[in-house]
């Protein structure tokens, strides 16, 4: 059994979900057993599609409540966000899975809807084989100071900003 780390892919350019997906993707290959709980979406996700197909390999749930979270979380982002944060405990701590990807995880932190400390005790007791990824914007210092890997997604240019919503099979 190999050594899992924790991973963090943050920043505000594009590519930390698409990142995360791709380590999927190639621990699939490697016959790892994988699971994604995204913390904030809710709906039909070209990923979703893709990775139907090694169902028996990776099991995603998604937690959001469809939309954005601005300002105070309202108790619906309060109850999905606990509930989330339950099954990715779960997840980890069975020991079922190689990989745990707890997506958008640093938003949720940022926001207040993961307590750090819970998170922490996860990371801490978890089996020595499970690999953790925590994706979003935001990654709070004591998790970069506590991670084993991470990257910052920095925007240089992005054609969002010259009116390009996100397109079919590249953004969503």
């Amino acid at each position: 059994m190999q050594k899992g780390y924790v991973q963090v892919y943050t920043g505000d350019g594009k590519g930390k979900t698409t990142a995360a997906l791709g380590l999927a993707l190639r621990a699939a290959g490697a016959g790892m057993k994988i699971y994604i709980g995204q913390y904030l979406k809710q709906g039909c996700y070209n990923e979703l599609e893709s990775l139907k197909r090694y169902s028996d390999q990776v099991v995603i749930e998604q937690f959001g409540t469809g939309q954005y979270v601005f300002g105070d979380p309202t108790d619906e982002d309060r109850n999905a966000a606990a509930k989330a944060f339950d099954s990715l405990k779960n997840a980890v701590m069975s020991g079922d899975y190689d990989v745990v990807i707890m997506e958008e995880a640093n938003v949720a932190l940022g926001f207040g809807l993961i307590a750090e400390e819970e998170l922490f005790r996860v990371i801490d007791e978890r089996p020595d084989g499970v690999e953790i990824v925590i994706t979003g914007r935001g990654a709070t210092p004591a998790l970069i100071d506590k991670a084993d890997l991470v990257t910052e997604m920095k925007a240089i240019k992005h054609y969002y900003e010259q009116g390009v919503l996100a397109r079919t099979g590249i953004e969503s």
